[in-house]
C-alpha cells in the first residue's frame, strides 16, 4: 500500500495548480461540443438529401418502357469453365492425322498449397515436440530469474514512496481517497495465454467440387413369355427307346464324316450356288441357342428403340382434339440395310399371319440401271436387321404372300421371270421359278396375285406384265405351268405387216386387282391409262374398258368393303374412285405430282392412302371430308429421293411407306386419320361391314343424285 499512495502523491503533483486534479470535467465538456458539431452537420446533410436531386443520363443510354424495365432475365450457373480452350488439337498416331480434343478440363484453380506437414506419431514428428518441450522449459527459467529481479527493484522504490509519502500526508489525504477508489474499481492485469504453435507438419484441409452425373432411369418393355404346363410319365421302354435314338444320331454322324458321296454332293450344291445356312449344318442344340440369341437380339432392340416403341404401343396425338379434321403421321421405325442402298423399293407386302412381319422387294424402276434384285423380310420387333435375306440376278419388281400358306412368296422380276421362294426352306435360291422353256414373260412383271387352288388343290397364282399377257401359274408336280388367261390388246391400233398381214398392237399392263367377292371378276390397269375388267371365263374379250387416266396406271385396287367400288391412281397426278358399273369416275383427286401407289385402309371404307413423287403422304376420310386430304405429310427430305409405295398393317394403325434410295418408314396415324363412329348414350355402335358399306353408299348416292334427276 505504499506505494500506492507514493503514486497518489505524484498525480497530485502533476495537477495545473498543485492542489485537487479533477481531470474529468474538462473532457465532458469537450466531448459535448464535439456532439453538438456533428449534430449540426448532420441535419445539414439531411436538409440536402431530402432536396429533389436531378438525374445525370449520358447520352447513348436506351429509353426502355416500364414493362421492358420490369422483364426479368435469368441466368443459368454451370459448371462449365468459360475459359477453357474449344478448339485443342493433338494428333492421332493410329488415324495418323491431326483430331480435335472433344473433352476439355473444365477445373480452374483458385488457390493451391503444397503440404509438408508430418504425422505427430511419426519418428520425425516426436523429435520436434520434444526440442518444443525443451525450449519451452529453457524459457520459463528465464522468465523467473528476470520477474525476482523486477520484484527487488519495486521493493525499494517502494520504500523510498513511503517516506516521502509520510511526509505529506495531511497535503494529500483528499487526492488520496480518490485514488484509492480508482485503484480499487481498475481490473488486475490479464494473463497472458501461451500461444500455441499450430503444427505444419500434420495434416492439411483440401476440398474440391465434382460434377454430379444426372441419375438415369432405363426400363425395357417386353411381352410375357408364354407357359405351358407339360407332364409325362417315364417308361423302361421310353428310356430305351431315348438311347436307342441317341445312339442312331451318333453313327448318322459318323457316316456322314466317312462318307464322301455327300462332301461331293454339297460341293455341287455350293456350285450351283445353294448356300447351306447355319440351321443346316448345326445341331439341335445350337439351333436352340440361334433361336435364344435371336429373342436376345430383339430384347437389346427394343431397349435401345424403347421410346419409339413406347411411342407405337400407348401414344396418341393430343393435339388432334385442336386441329378440328386434320390429322398427323408420327414417324417410328426406319427400316434400311446396307447392301439396298442403291436400289428402290418396288414392291411391299404384309404376312397375312403374322401380323408385324413384311416383305420388301428391291430392284429399279430405271431401264438403263439394272441390276441385281433382293427380297428381305423385316419386323417390328427388330428394326436394325432383317430376318430373311434373298438375292436374285434380275431385280425384283412385284410379290405377294399366300393367305393361307403364309410362307410361300410370289416375287415377280424385272427378266419377265416369275417364282415361288419357301420360307421355310433355309436356301438362297427360290424353290421354284419360270424358265424361257416354261412360257415366261417377255416384259418385266408389274404384278402378282395368289389365288384359291384349283380343282386339284394345286398352288396357283396370276402375273400380269408389260408383254400384254395375264398368265395363270399353276404349281404341278414341283413345276410352274402357265395358261394365257387374256392378252391386252389396243383397238383401232392395227399395223400393216410384211405380206399384207395385219399386225395387232398389244397393251402394257401395270396393275391388276381380284375382286374381294366375285371370284373370276378382275381389273387391269393399263401404260395407256386404260383400265380393262375382265373375267377369267372369257379370254377373247373385255367386260368393260374404262377411259381412267392420260398416263399409266400405276396401281388399281378394289375396296375391301363394297363390291362396287375400286380406285385407281395415275402419273397423270390424279386420284380417282369408281364404280364399276358406271364409267366415269365417282371422285377425282388432284395430287399435284405423279401418283407412285394407293391403298385402301382395312379399317374403313372411306379412307384411302396415296403417295406421290415429291415425297409426301396423303391420307383421305371420304366420310370426314370429300374435297381435300386431312393428312398431308412430307415423309421424304431429299429432292432427288422419291416415294414409290405405300400399304396399311391389316390390325395396327400403322402405314409402311418405301422409296428410291432402298428405306422403308413406317408412321402411325393419329386419332383424326383413324375416327370412329361415337357412342351416343343408351346406344351402341353398330360396327361391322355391312355400316361400312352403307356409309360409302351414303356417299356414292350423293354423287349420283343429279344423274338420276336427269334420267327422271
Amino acid at each position: 500500500m505504499p506505494a500506492k499512495a507514493g503514486d497518489r502523491h505524484r498525480q497530485g503533483q502533476s495537477g495545473p495548480s498543485g492542489g485537487k486534479a479533477v481531470p474529468s470535467r474538462p473532457a465532458k465538456a469537450v466531448s459535448k461540443k464535439r456532439d453538438e458539431d456533428v449534430s449540426t452537420e448532420a441535419g445539414e446533410g439531411v436538409d440536402e438529401w431530402a432536396a429533389a436531386k436531378t438525374l445525370v443520363k449520358p447520352p447513348d443510354q436506351l429509353e426502355l418502357t416500364e414493362a421492358e424495365l420490369k422483364e426479368e432475365f435469368t441466368r443459368i450457373l454451370t459448371a462449365n469453365n468459360p475459359h477453357a480452350p474449344q478448339n485443342i488439337v493433338r494428333y492421332s498416331f493410329k488415324e495418323r492425322a491431326y483430331k480435335p480434343i472433344s473433352y476439355v478440363d473444365q477445373m480452374a484453380i483458385h488457390l493451391s498449397l503444397n503440404g509438408n506437414m508430418i504425422l505427430k506419431d511419426s519418428d520425425e514428428g516426436r523429435r520436434q515436440s520434444i526440442r518444443l518441450s525443451t525450449a519451452a522449459e529453457k524459457a520459463s527459467v528465464e522468465t523467473s530469474a528476470v520477474t525476482s529481479e523486477e520484484a527487488e527493484i519495486k521493493d525499494e522504490e517502494s520504500t523510498e514512496d513511503t517516506q516521502a509519502a509520510g511526509e505529506e500526508e495531511t497535503e494529500g489525504s483528499g487526492t488520496a481517497e480518490v485514488a484509492e477508489a480508482a485503484e480499487a474499481e481498475e481490473p488486475p492485469p490479464p494473463r497472458v495465454k501461451e500461444q500455441k504453435l499450430a503444427n505444419q507438419f500434420n495434416f492439411i484441409e483440401r476440398a474440391s467440387g465434382t460434377l454430379n452425373n444426372p441419375v438415369r432411369e432405363r426400363a425395357c418393355q417386353s411381352e410375357p413369355i408364354p407357359c405351358k404346363n407339360f407332364s409325362a410319365t417315364a417308361n423302361q421302354w421310353e428310356i430305351y427307346d431315348a438311347y436307342v435314338e441317341e445312339l442312331q444320331k451318333i453313327e448318322r454322324s459318323k457316316e456322314k464324316e466317312k462318307s464322301k458321296a455327300q462332301i461331293a454332293k454339297r460341293e455341287e450344291e455350293k456350285k450351283k450356288g445353294r448356300k447351306l445356312t447355319s440351321l443346316e449344318s448345326q445341331s439341335d442344340d445350337i439351333t436352340k441357342i440361334s433361336k435364344a440369341a435371336k429373342i436376345m437380339e430383339r430384347m437389346v432392340n427394343q431397349n435401345t428403340f424403347d421410346d419409339i416403341a413406347q411411342d407405337f404401343k400407348y401414344f396418341e396425338d393430343a393435339s388432334d382434339e385442336y386441329r378440328d379434321q386434320q390429322g398427323t403421321l408420327l414417324p417410328l421405325w426406319k427400316f434400311q440395310y446396307d447392301k439396298t442402298k442403291r436400289l428402290a423399293v418396288t414392291a411391299i407386302s404384309w404376312n397375312p399371319k403374322y401380323k408385324d412381319l413384311f416383305a420388301v422387294g428391291y430392284g429399279s424402276y430405271d431401264f438403263m440401271k439394272q441390276g441385281q434384285g433382293m427380297l428381305l423380310l423385316y419386323t417390328m420387333k427388330n428394326p436394325s436387321f432383317p430376318e430373311y435375306v434373298f438375292s436374285s440376278e434380275s431385280g425384283i419388281m412385284c410379290l405377294d404372300f399366300h393367305y393361307d400358306h403364309p410362307y410361300l412368296v410370289a416375287v415377280g422380276f424385272y427378266d419377265g421371270n416369275v417364282a415361288i421362294y419357301n420360307l421355310k426352306k433355309a436356301t438362297s435360291q427360290p424353290s421354284y421359278k419360270s424358265s424361257a422353256k416354261s412360257g415366261k414373260h417377255t416384259e418385266p412383271v408389274w404384278q402378282v396375285k395368289w389365288q384359291k387352288d384349283d380343282m386339284d388343290n394345286n398352288l396357283n397364282f396370276f402375273s400380269v406384265s408389260s408383254d400384254g399377257r395375264i398368265v395363270s401359274w399353276t404349281l404341278v408336280k414341283n413345276e410352274l405351268v402357265h395358261t394365257d388367261v387374256i392378252k391386252l390388246s389396243v383397238e383401232g391400233t392395227t399395223m400393216q405387216g410384211p405380206e399384207g398381214l395385219q399386225l395387232q398392237t398389244l397393251g402394257c399392263g401395270t396393275s391388276f386387282d381380284f375382286h374381294k367377292k366375285i371370284d373370276y371378276l378382275f381389273l387391269v390397269g393399263t401404260e395407256e391409262g386404260k383400265i380393262y375388267k375382265c373375267s377369267k371365263r372369257y379370254s377373247s374379250q373385255f367386260l368393260d374398258v374404262f377411259e381412267a387416266h392420260h398416263m399409266a396406271v400405276d396401281s388399281v385396287s378394289w375396296n375391301p368393303y363394297h363390291l362396287k367400288v375400286f380406285i385407281s391412281c395415275s402419273s397423270d397426278w390424279t386420284v380417282k374412285i369408281w364404280d364399276h358399273t358406271i364409267k366415269t369416275p365417282m371422285f377425282i383427286y388432284d395430287l399435284n405430282s405423279a401418283v407412285g401407289d394407293v391403298a385402301w385402309s382395312p379399317y374403313s371404307s372411306t379412307v384411302f392412302a396415296a403417295v406421290t413423287t415429291d415425297g409426301k403422304a396423303h391420307v383421305f376420310d371420304l366420310s370426314i371430308n370429300k374435297y381435300e386430304a386431312l393428312c398431308t405429310q412430307l415423309v421424304v427430305a431429299k429432292k432427288k429421293n422419291k416415294i414409290t409405295h405405300i400399304q396399311f398393317n391389316p390390325v395396327y394403325p400403322v402405314v409402311i411407306i418405301g422409296d428410291e434410295r432402298g428405306h422403308v418408314t413406317s408412321l402411325k396415324l393419329s386419332p383424326n386419320l383413324r375416327r370412329m363412329p361415337k357412342e351416343k348414350k343408351g346406344q351402341e355402335v353398330k360396327k361391322g361391314p355391312e355400316v361400312e358399306i352403307a356409309k360409302l353408299d351414303k356417299l356414292l348416292n350423293l354423287v349420283r343424285e343429279p344423274e338420276s334427276k336427269a334420267e327422271k
